[in-house]
Order: C-alpha cells, then structure tokens, then sequence
C-alpha cells in the first residue's frame, strides 16, 4: 500500500485522548482551507436498499459490506463461551474485552463504508455555492429507521 501526502497548511484545534475496548487512541481536529475539486454533476439523488448500500440516480452501486453477517457466527461463539464465567472475574473481563473488540471491528467496517460513500458524494455530487448566508443545500430520503430495525427480517440488512 503507498501512502501518498499532500501538503497542507492547517491549525490544530483540538486533541483528545480515548480508550475503546482495551486500545488507545489519539484523534486530532484542525482547521484548513481546502481547494475546490471540480464537480460531475449538481445533484444526484440516493437510495438507501436492503440489498445494496446505495444507489445512486446516475446508476452507480455501493455495495453492503454486510459487516455483522461476516462476523456473527464468531461473536455468538465468543458470547456462548463468556456465558459461564463469574462475573467480575478476569476470565470474564478478557472474555469482554474480546467480545467489545469484535464489535469495534464491526462498527468500524460499517463506518469506513460509510465515510466511502459520503466522500464520494462531496466530491463529485456537491451542490453548487449557495448564496451568501446560506449552507449548502442537500436533499435526502426521510426514512422511519427506528421502525424498519424493529422489523427482525429487515433489521440486520439495514443496520448493515
């Protein structure tokens, strides 16, 4: 993999320091003017499905990563065997932290999916500038989210 660097001239904001499941990590927010890229098209609508991530008006796919699917039968396995142990204990504690780092690694599939799509979208599909006092302007689909998870048939393609 090459990693590529692009010299930028930033302010650093903030730093913050975080622990997830047994792993630490730094995050670091700053300021910067970005350059403008040139746009395909102005607007372009998206379709959020069960079977795909998106679809978009111009008929481009984004595939379901499908993240929980991939790992479910080894979460149920680490869960089935934490289901003796004594509460408190450090068997227990280790059994947890494994459990919490397999979901960490399922949140962060769907995120970087995600992140994928959204960078894809500001890229080639923003708006033009909005006129002075405004924010730029997007249209999106208003769905019932909380009602399609209850659905058990539904819940685990869309919470993907």
């Amino acid at each position: 993999m090459v990693k590529t660097y692009e010299p930028i001239e930033a302010t650093t904001k903030k730093i913050t320091i975080s622990r997830q499941a047994g792993d630490w990590y730094i995050s670091c927010s700053y300021e910067f003017y970005p350059d403008t890229t040139p746009k395909k098209t102005d607007v372009v609508g998206v379709d959020l499905g069960v079977k795909t991530l998106a679809t978009l008006s111009d008929g481009k796919v984004f595939e379901s990563v499908r993240a929980y699917h991939r790992f479910e039968a080894k979460l149920s396995r680490l869960q089935y065997l934490n289901r003796h142990k004594e509460v408190g204990s450090a068997n227990w504690r280790a059994a947890q932290r494994k459990i919490a780092r397999l979901h960490r690694k399922v949140a962060n599939i769907r995120q970087d999916a995600l992140h994928k799509l959204t960078k894809y979208l500001a890229k080639n599909h923003n708006p033009p500038p909005s006129p002075p006092g405004r924010g730029a302007r997007g249209v999106g689909e208003d769905l019932n989210v909380k009602g399609m998870l209850a659905n058990h048939k539904l819940a685990k393609s869309d919470s993907r």
